[in-house]
């Protein structure tokens, strides 16, 4: 009788645990070396409540040695949730950028999503410029006017951006030469809170470290290469409305921003690929001259 009023006096204890995380790790390990006491002496009880502590460090705590039960303690692998986080649906093995925008690490977990190039996309009549259309290298004028054209015109670049399962774009990138960029690092329209559109942006300060990553970019389908980027960097820049703004952006997001600053500069990513990286790609690079040219001449920049 007494052995098992203590059994339920601990199952009651851990219950209240799961439920308010009012008993503390240490009481929680004494209770269980307690009940485990109990239960060496006692294993001809039915051991179902065992199931609660189980449950809360997320695996069973219960061996079976010789016919006898006893209760492992816990160890930091066993607090180990067994949920895995669902991260934003960014793709591929590596970061990559697509159409601008970045896809995500493996080692973050994140889920793969391939990019694609969106072509005709409801509501807007913007496309995606390849390589070597000439608006990508063509210098990109400052914006002047803060009215209702440049709120469409981010609008639509977002609309594009997410079509194309992108986080970023360049405004040169969709045929306009103006110093426009959008991103949204969860490349996820439902996540539009994360959205920034950028104005005119411009560098201040940047990190002394650097790191290198795979990117990809739609205007340059079908090939990636390693870049090295700045670790943070600090943006000068205004919003829709003319306000000058001031921001700071590292890792993830500084690399995003990174590859679509260079685009209002007329610079892309294979201009930062090393030697060896612009050779793999040269083939690639040659197949879409040679289709620019069929389907529209020689006006063209390399």
């Amino acid at each position: 009788k007494e052995q098992r009023a203590l059994c339920d006096r601990v199952r009651k204890m851990t219950t209240c645990f799961a439920r308010n995380n009012l008993l503390s790790i240490a009481t929680f390990s004494t209770s269980l070396i307690c009940m485990s006491s109990v239960l060496s002496r006692a294993h001809a009880l039915r051991p179902a409540f065992v199931q609660g502590p189980s449950m809360l460090v997320g695996r069973p705590l219960s061996t079976s040695v010789a016919g006898t039960r006893h209760i492992a303690f816990p160890t930091a692998d066993h607090m180990k949730p067994r949920y895995s986080h669902k991260a934003s649906a960014l793709p591929l093995a590596r970061r990559h950028l697509s159409a601008g925008g970045l896809r995500a690490s493996a080692a973050e977990s994140v889920p793969v999503e391939e990019e694609v190039d969106p072509g005709v996309v409801e509501g807007t009549d913007l496309r995606i410029l390849k390589y070597p259309h000439p608006k990508l290298r063509a210098p990109d004028e400052e914006v002047s006017v803060f009215d209702d054209e440049l709120k469409r015109i981010v609008k639509e670049m977002f609309l594009v951006m997410y079509a194309s399962k992108g986080v970023g774009l360049a405004a040169p990138q969709v045929g306009i030469n103006k110093r426009i960029m959008v991103f949204n690092p969860e490349g996820d329209k439902k996540k539009w809170l994360k959205e920034v559109s950028l104005i005119n942006p411009k560098i201040v300060a940047e990190s002394d470290g650097t790191d290198v990553d795979v990117e990809a970019c739609l205007s340059f389908p079908d090939m990636q290469g390693k870049v090295r980027r700045h670790k943070w960097i600090k943006v000068e820049a205004q919003d829709l409305k003319g306000k000058k703004i001031k921001k700071k952006y590292d890792g993830w997001e500084a690399r995003v921003f990174q590859h679509e600053y260079d685009h209002l500069d007329g610079t892309v990513y294979i201009d930062r690929l090393d030697e060896e990286g612009r050779k793999e790609v040269q083939p690639t690079l040659d197949k879409l001259i040679e289709q620019y040219k069929a389907d529209h001449g020689d006006d063209y920049a390399l």
